[in-house]
């Protein structure tokens, strides 16, 4: 008895997983971060924030109008676009800051690439990396905590003094909108997790691997090590906003597991020679901007065998 076969093209496997609700659960994981921000920083916080996104969601429309595109603002990347650039940027930053910021992640990196999905950059983070290198002192402006300028802690941690654990966790001190409070971050990664949007390999191997060779750097240095040096790195400044919503991003990264794991060593590794061994005091963006351009040679070295492949070529 014979079966009548329906064969399509790809994909095969559906799901009800789209480009919209992945972004919508990428903005969830963000609210608990901005929400510390605002009540750190003040209203500011929650302009720039906003800026940023009307930014990065008018640029994508006018370009796409301009050029008589499909108009894909409703996927809402450019929301997270916004809000990912709005978190790594200072509540005292002037308004045009997240403006151009916008306009560059969106008009430079993403767009003129082809789009979402085609750009070799996470646009958020190369934007903030264009803005360090042209705006610095505005992009180091450290925001007033009770009317007292302070200084991030990475920043004091390069003068000897260790931000306590416990103000790293709630994010009672100075910093990035979104990077302060530890708690907020890994509540946000925890639900992308429990979504399935990321796997937890993914932020822990940049965040393990961060303590390991900062630790290295340190011993061969000749710098003491202690839990309070480790808690700074690993807790401080964007090393786990860094790891949870931009080493993680679909098209910049890794799509094999132990692709993911190397990438996520790679941003470690360059995080902590810049700490430890350059002038800077962060490096996590950068970190992840230079990672990401080495993502294909990772796939290329990772990906499986296609099953039979090695007979067929033994065969020729």
């Amino acid at each position: 008895m014979s079966k009548t076969l329906n064969v399509s093209i790809s994909p095969h496997v559906r799901s009800r997983e789209t480009t919209a609700t992945i972004m919508a659960d990428v903005i969830i994981a963000l609210i608990p971060s901005i929400a510390v921000g605002v009540y750190v920083f003040g209203a500011r916080a929650f302009a720039i924030t906003m800026l940023s996104v009307v930014s990065c969601v008018a640029s994508e429309y006018i370009y796409e109008k301009l050029l008589k595109k499909p108009i894909t603002i409703t996927d809402l990347s450019a929301v997270v676009t916004g809000l990912i650039l709005a978190v790594n940027l200072y509540s005292t930053a002037p308004w045009w800051l997240p403006i151009l910021g916008g306009a560059f992640a969106i008009i430079v990196v993403k767009m003129l690439y082809g789009g979402i999905g085609q750009n070799i950059m996470n646009p958020a983070l190369a934007a903030r990396c264009f803005l360090l290198l042209s705006f610095s002192r505005i992009m180091t402006d450290y925001p007033r905590l009770d009317g007292v300028s302070s200084a991030t802690p990475l920043t004091l941690a390069k003068e000897g003094v260790y931000t306590p654990v416990r103000d790293l966790l709630l994010g009672t001190h100075s910093g990035t909108i979104g990077e302060t409070s530890a708690i907020a971050i890994i509540i946000g990664a925890v639900y992308l997790c429990a979504r399935g949007i990321i796997k937890p390999r993914e932020p822990l191997s940049v965040i393990i691997s961060t303590g390991v060779f900062v630790t290295l750097f340190s011993v061969i240095q000749g710098r003491p090590v202690t839990l309070d040096f480790l808690a700074v790195h690993m807790l401080g400044g964007g090393m786990l906003l860094g790891a949870v919503f931009m080493a993680s991003d679909y098209t910049t990264t890794p799509v094999t597991p132990w692709g993911q794991v190397i990438f996520g060593c790679c941003v470690g590794f360059i995080t902590a020679l810049i700490r430890c061994v350059g002038g800077g005091t962060e490096g996590v963006s950068y970190a992840i901007c230079i990672s990401n351009i080495l993502t294909p040679l990772i796939e290329k070295l990772t990906i499986p065998t296609p099953f039979g492949l090695k007979k067929e070529r033994g065969k020729k």
